[in-house]
């Protein structure tokens, strides 16, 4: 299952849309992201609108797919391109049928395999493991460990990303565990040098873990 890992932008859990806006085409423009969520836990349902139709088409311009998290009747409300789920919001049968067949729905997973296997055999397009690290997005109520990322790719093909408090100076090991996408936010928004050197560098890393077979299942 040698295959690139690929970059998954999480917006910040608060953004001016006008400024949030531009640094996003910044971001788009540093290399390969597979898709961008729109995270806006504490936004009103009019906000999560507003924010998911100015950047809806500005991600999907750049070739990315546009997921909306925790609502799955937003994100059809949007046509948007799929939805991020966790255990505590809509269930992943709820969000397909808001959804249909052809969007994307991926289910937060925590550190626990059952739970992965069980949203993978549902159909999930994917299953998100953490947080590896600490961060400041939100409290972690659970911390995962690579090895799940490890033994994942080895029993199952459902791809899988890897979650929480992600940099460019601690994603090394979780590529080289195996995690088919890291879902980065601050490790790309607050980045020294900003958005697009930061997706810049995540892109090299991949192309190096990408370029040592040894590195990767």
């Amino acid at each position: 299952m040698a295959h690139r890992c690929r970059l998954y932008l999480i917006t910040p859990p608060r953004l001016d849309l006008a400024h949030f806006s531009r640094a996003l085409e910044d971001a788009l423009a540093g290399g390969d992201v597979a898709c961008v969520q729109l995270r806006l836990k504490e936004a009103s349902d009019a906000a999560v609108l507003q924010a998911g139709a100015a950047l809806k088409p500005v991600v999907q311009n750049a070739g990315a797919a546009f997921i909306v998290n925790d609502r799955p009747d937003l994100a059809a409300q949007l046509g948007a391109d799929g939805v991020h789920v966790g255990q505590s919001d809509a269930s992943y049968g709820e969000a397909r049928r808001l959804l249909g067949a052809d969007r994307i729905v991926g289910v937060t997973c925590h550190n626990s395999r059952d739970l992965a296997y069980e949203a993978a055999e549902a159909g999930a397009d994917y299953v998100a493991f953490g947080a590896f690290y600490p961060t400041e997005t939100k409290a972690p109520a659970h911390w995962a460990d690579p090895e799940i990322l490890e033994i994942w790719q080895q029993t199952m093909e459902t791809p899988c990303v890897a979650i929480g408090g992600i940099t460019i100076d601690n994603a090394e090991p979780l590529v080289r565990a195996g995690a088919d996408f890291l879902a980065v936010s601050a490790g790309v928004w607050t980045h020294p040098a900003g958005p697009r050197a930061a997706v810049a560098a995540f892109n090299a890393l991949f192309d190096r873990r990408d370029s040592h077979p040894a590195g990767r299942m």
